[in-house]
């Protein structure tokens, strides 16, 4: 039998590197995404990508959308319009079009999408607000995709907690952090739902750092309810006309 092939994008560093790595020593062909393999956010650079690969190996059994941006750390008001709509682009955009791309190819009833999200898809907070509200997009797409009765795949967010990486040692909000998540936790789960493991929780978010795969597990057989970790409105009550 072939190896299973995984896609990761923004693997050259970071999170998607070892998530890469992890990836490789589970036995499966690990495609790395870069901005030099492909820039996320142009379609006509994707679709060449992501055929090349199909035309390789015929198949993609995993994709993890890792590559993401986050914009200065600066109230709405200051921020720069231009560098707000790149992160936008890069953490929503992106996502989309290599999605698009590969679920075409995905292989059926296996195959499986995992998006790198992060807590501040819940988090109201006037500073760097286009990475918050493109992470609060990528939650929806998730569950648009992998929860419901009209599921396309099974399709995860997974929140890495602070890993220490080049890019959180530059936000203000980790100066000074002492506690880090490892980067083991994450891979722990990312390889948890490459397994078929949790499935229960697709279209929802898991987090390294605080989940593990035996303590998801417990909870997916007490049972999830139909919001349960998913981005939505809500109500006041059983009388609110929008419950």
């Amino acid at each position: 039998m072939t190896a299973p092939v995984a896609i990761v994008t923004g693997a050259s560093r970071g999170i998607g590197a070892h998530l890469a790595t992890a990836l490789e020593d589970s036995g499966y062909a690990v495609e790395r995404g870069s901005r030099s393999t492909a820039e996320v956010t142009d379609r006509a650079e994707v679709d060449a990508w992501v055929a090349d690969i199909v035309a390789r190996h015929g198949r993609v059994d995993l994709l993890v959308n890792n590559a993401g941006v986050i914009d200065a750390e600066v109230p709405l008001v200051d921020s720069d319009p231009d560098e707000w709509w790149r992160t936008v682009e890069t953490n929503v955009r992106g996502p989309y079009l290599v999605t698009r791309a590969v679920l075409p190819h995905l292989t059926p009833e296996t195959g499986r999408i995992v998006n790198l999200n992060s807590g501040a898809a819940y988090r109201n907070d006037d500073n760097a607000t286009a990475y918050n509200l493109s992470k609060g997009a990528l939650a929806r797409l998730t569950s648009q995709l992998g929860l419901g009765e009209g599921r396309t795949a099974l399709v995860f967010d997974l929140a890495p907690g602070v890993v220490r990486t080049d890019m959180t040692l530059g936000m203000q909000m980790h100066r000074g952090r002492t506690e880090w998540t490892s980067p083991a936790e994450v891979t722990d789960l990312l390889l948890a739902i490459a397994r078929g493991d949790l499935d229960a929780w697709s279209g929802r978010l898991v987090r390294a750092g605080t989940d593990t795969v035996e303590s998801l597990g417990a909870r997916a057989r007490e049972g999830l309810g139909d919001r349960d970790r998913t981005l939505g409105l809500v109500t006041w009550g059983a009388d609110d006309p929008l419950g």
